[in-house]
């Protein structure tokens, strides 16, 4: 899911070349990467909104979404074959560098993306089609590195195309979330920056367990007039299931354009 292969190279302004220029995907691309390059994790407010804006025009015109629901559709297929198995999800490569990766994950119905987080990192979401149910956790306290830790869940709810944008950041909105699809579903992710074990950044699942009092453990006062009980889980890292599977699916949307420095 890492590979970071780049963009398609261009070395002449073709008539397709134009008229690449001007898709979603490209413009999504060229604003990811004059917001992303060598900032260091510091993103104006101002430029994270220009993305999502482009995110929000909605990338049907581009052919992506069509490609996705072909993909999904065979899926269903294979899915019908699988028994109690879980059903495998697709990701369709578009970008990845050290700054930032696109890409879009295809869920069959009933697919689950396991409970995991985003270490240090900005995510930036867009349900293509299909619905999906969210749940998205924060740490109480983020200077609290041992286990079990206490999360708050600051989302719950389910969406459906068309619908706005989400984003997340390192400490708030929801850093660590589980995706389960209600229907066939798409959801394109802009990661800045991407995972990156070498820079401490590696996915971690783990699973919520109910709120109770725990040896060595309490909220404080301060806590317990701020928080709510019943949003309160204890968080443990955890092994996703064996049956737990991401293929890899072509990119057979517009071309992207790299070209030129930011």
């Amino acid at each position: 899911m890492h590979e970071g292969q780049q963009p398609m190279l261009s070395s002449d302004e073709s008539e397709e070349t134009m008229s690449n220029r001007g898709t979603a995907v490209q413009k999504l691309f060229d604003s990811c990467r004059a917001t992303f390059t060598c900032n260091a994790g510091s993103f104006q407010a101002q430029a994270l909104q220009r993305i999502r804006s482009i995110l929000d025009v909605g990338l049907e015109d581009d052919g992506t979404v069509q490609h996705n629901n072909q993909s999904s559709s065979h899926l269903r297929k294979i899915n019908g074959r699988r028994g109690k198995v879980s059903p495998p999800i697709s990701y369709i490569h578009l970008h990845e560098s050290e700054d930032f990766s696109m890409g879009i994950f295809c869920l069959p119905k009933s697919a689950v993306i396991p409970l995991h987080n985003h270490p240090g990192m900005t995510v930036m979401s867009k349900l293509l089609y299909g619905s999906m149910h969210v749940k998205a956790y924060d740490w109480v306290d983020h200077s609290d590195v041992t286990y079990p830790r206490l999360a708050k869940l600051v989302v719950d709810c389910v969406m459906s195309a068309p619908c706005e944008s989400t984003i997340l950041y390192p400490k708030s909105g929801g850093n660590m979330h589980v995706f389960t699809a209600i229907s066939p579903c798409a959801v394109l992710d802009v990661l800045a920056p991407p995972y990156s074990s070498e820079d401490g950044r590696h996915c971690t699942y783990f699973r919520a367990l109910p709120f109770r009092s725990q040896a060595g453990k309490s909220l404080i006062e301060e806590q317990r007039k701020e928080l709510s009980l019943r949003d309160l889980v204890w968080m443990e890292e955890f092994k996703p299931p064996s049956d737990f599977t991401v293929k890899r699916a072509p990119y057979k949307g517009p071309a992207i354009i790299y070209k030129g420095d930011v």
